[in-house]
């Protein structure tokens, strides 16, 4: 069996001629591929704009300037994400908090996030970047009610979740990124997701004058929209009204992530069935825990992650058969960065106990049926043990 990746990009012919194409136009970047991947995403995420930038990283930390996170403030994510989450507070001269993940869902436990906020001073927290973990939905709606109680806003990292959704308290589908509760939204087209650009990120929000500054800041602070200009000297004239960084994606990227777009529903879909056969596939199996499965969410599967308590042994078994599976994640906290800081191990121990045993298995949508029996058969024959 040729080895097997926990993820992999699925480039298709149309994929390459859509780039060819515009490798071969007038525009390589700040060109019309960038309007329409964008316009596009917004579209597919039910938002009502979207900016595209570099990469999921400068995703968060644009937004992250956009809410005018600053030295003194204190915002919450949280453990079991990638660094980069808490690393864009870090950014800003903020100061990061975690609060301790739901043992089922994976994602940040909603109750214990208001028992934290009740026992401090309203104010003390600025804003909460909630992760919809592995690509299992948080539900912006709770959480929305609970931020509105304490005065915090919401950044819905949801690079695992493009395609995801939860159902609301009216039966209605709620899709990661549409900002119908959240403040922003963020995503990442790194090769492993959902979308692939190469390098690349989205920002989506319902807010235009949040959409104004996140194009401004994404291109050096500079505008030369003529209706927020201080003055206007002719055609070529711009202003630079903020520092602002240089997070523009190209339309080369684009260009790929358009075309990638057009499959998305189809991807999203094929990840769902992987996900099913897993779950059959060991639903006799002693030893295997399998991700949690509610009728009010649609699981983006960025990810699919199993728990066995010999995480170490099976992870080494894999390896050696040609199946590379990974951890996801370390708990940001126990990084040494982290650690000196403050934090130590005990802090949260859900998260702790996941990451202990944790272990992501094969997922992308060019997955074999194959090549998953052979990757079931491999965790049974070790479980087994």
């Amino acid at each position: 069996m040729k080895s097997i990746n926990y993820g992999r990009q699925n480039i298709t012919q149309e994929d390459i001629d859509m780039v060819v194409d515009t490798l071969q136009s007038d525009f390589l970047t700040q060109g019309p591929m960038v309007a329409e991947f964008e316009e596009k995403f917004a579209e597919y995420v039910g938002a009502k704009y979207a900016v595209a930038v570099t990469n999921g990283t400068d995703a968060l930390h644009l937004a992250n300037l956009v809410l005018n996170v600053k030295p003194g403030d204190k915002v919450i994510t949280t453990p079991i994400t990638f660094a980069a989450s808490s690393n864009s507070v870090l950014y800003c001269g903020a100061e990061v908090d975690f609060v301790d993940i739901d043992a089922e869902t994976y994602t940040l436990d909603l109750l214990k996030l208001e028992a934290k906020l009740k026992s401090v001073p309203k104010g003390t927290y600025s804003g909460i970047i909630p992760v919809d973990f592995a690509g299992y939905p948080v539900n912006v709606e709770k959480l929305r009610q609970i931020c509105d109680t304490y005065g915090l806003w919401i950044l819905e990292d949801a690079c695992h979740a493009p395609g995801g959704y939860f159902v609301d308290s009216n039966a209605v589908k709620q899709r990661c990124g549409n900002g119908v509760f959240s403040d922003m939204q963020i995503f990442s087209f790194h090769p492993v997701k959902h979308i692939a650009t190469g390098e690349g990120g989205m920002v989506t929000t319902n807010n235009k004058e949040m959409y104004e500054s996140l194009k401004m800041l994404s291109s050096h602070g500079i505008t030369k929209n003529p209706d927020l200009l201080e003055e206007n000297h002719g055609g070529w004239y711009y202003e630079m009204q903020g520092l602002g960084y240089n997070y523009r994606l190209s339309d080369i990227n684009c260009a790929l992530g358009v075309s990638q777009l057009k499959r998305a529903d189809q991807g999203v879909n094929k990840r769902n069935q992987i996900a099913d056969n897993y779950t059959q596939g060991f639903e006799n199996v002693a030893g295997v825990k399998t991700p949690f499965v509610s009728a009010d969410v649609f699981h983006a599967y960025h990810l699919y992650v199993i728990q066995v308590t010999n995480r170490k042994g099976l992870y080494d078994f894999l390896r050696k058969n040609n199946v590379f599976a990974q951890v996801h994640y370390i708990p940001v906290h126990l990084n040494p960065y982290y650690k000196k800081m403050g934090w130590k191990k005990g802090d949260f121990p859900v998260a702790e106990d996941y990451y202990s045993q944790a272990l992501s298995l094969p997922m992308f949508p060019t997955l074999t049926d194959q090549e998953q029996e052979y990757i079931i058969d491999l965790v049974i024959q070790f479980v087994g043990h």
